[in-house]
């Protein structure tokens, strides 16, 4: 099977941890081991969440004198995929010897136009109390919201329409290569009035970035990774209970913050609308339960897994 595995950002940064270079990278290497059982029976493309890694870098650079601007956000996003796709490349060549890895920094197209650069919404960036937060968004322009019982930065997060580099990663999985890629959704790019790609300040979701990937390379299973076992419906209420096996049809009947659990329904829910195929949202540590079914929050047309067994 060919797996599109997004993890999410608390894969390498537990929520209230600061992003420390060495925590990090021992959640990579934990991260690579659930991973590593994947790869070695799959085509694996892993993509990655860098909000943290964003947040931090974008407030050095703002703080930096020496700078007469601070660096924009793609440019720290590129910088971010570079950074955790080293560590995420060096742990899977340890983990699986003999198999080719590669990390690539991917540029993903997005519309100049899209409303979202209207309404931030994307959480980057530490969490704070509200107190801190608003002194900083007064001090720097940025928009902030609450993120369960803390703040957090927001910004503007357009809709990705195509990873620029497809083909190529197409290319390496067929020769077996696991490939990383598209590292925060990738680095947010428009064209111009002449056709040319220009980089954007925004940070692109890469779970609907990885739904886009999964579904232009043909994947066969889409897993997002996260902290939570499962998708909850009546989340936060005394009523509720996890989601096993749903549909697509069944999820957008849900309402799902859009900050956090939103994005993750909107891309698999895509994903197998347009595809017919499988997608789970469940805990990183449980990939390869969630791939046989047996774990996670797992989502295909008619709400079995695997589909073969019901064709």
């Amino acid at each position: 099977m060919r797996v599109v595995v997004a993890l999410g950002g608390n894969a390498l940064v537990k929520r209230g941890e600061t992003p420390d270079a060495g925590l990090q990278r021992d959640n990579v290497d934990r991260a690579v081991r659930a991973l590593a059982p994947l790869a070695e029976e799959h085509e694996l493309i892993v993509t990655h969440g860098n909000g943290p890694q964003v947040g931090v870098l974008a407030l050095e650079s703002q703080n930096d004198g020496r700078l007469t601007r601070p660096y924009p956000l793609d440019t720290i996003g590129a910088e971010t995929q570079g950074m955790i796709g080293y560590w995420l490349l060096q742990a899977l060549q340890n983990a699986l010897p003999g198999r080719q890895v590669v990390a690539m920094v991917n540029q993903t197209l997005v519309s100049a136009v899209d409303p979202a650069f209207q309404n931030p919404t994307k959480f980057v960036g530490q969490v704070y109390e509200r107190e801190e937060a608003e002194r900083l968004a007064a001090e720097y322009g940025w928009t902030v919201r609450r993120d369960g019982d803390r703040w957090r930065r927001v910004v503007p997060s357009p809709k990705p329409q195509r990873v620029i580099e497809t083909r190529l990663i197409r290319e390496l999985v067929r020769t077996g290569t696991v490939v990383v890629c598209a590292g925060g959704g990738g680095v947010p790019v428009f064209r111009n009035d002449v056709g040319r790609l220009e980089g954007v300040e925004a940070v692109i979701d890469k779970d609907l970035t990885a739904s886009v990937l999964a579904e232009t390379l043909d994947a066969d299973a889409l897993l997002i990774l996260t902290d939570v076992p499962n998708v909850m419906r009546h989340y936060g209420t005394d009523r509720q209970e996890a989601i096993t096996h749903t549909t697509p049809y069944e999820l957008r009947g849900e309402e799902f913050p859009d900050g956090s659990m939103g994005p993750k329904v909107a891309a698999v829910t895509g994903f197998v609308e347009r595809t017919g195929d499988m997608a789970a949202i469940g805990l990183l540590d449980e990939c390869v339960a969630i791939l046989a079914g047996t774990a996670g929050t797992i989502v295909t047309p008619n709400a079995t897994w695997p589909l073969a067994s019901t064709l």
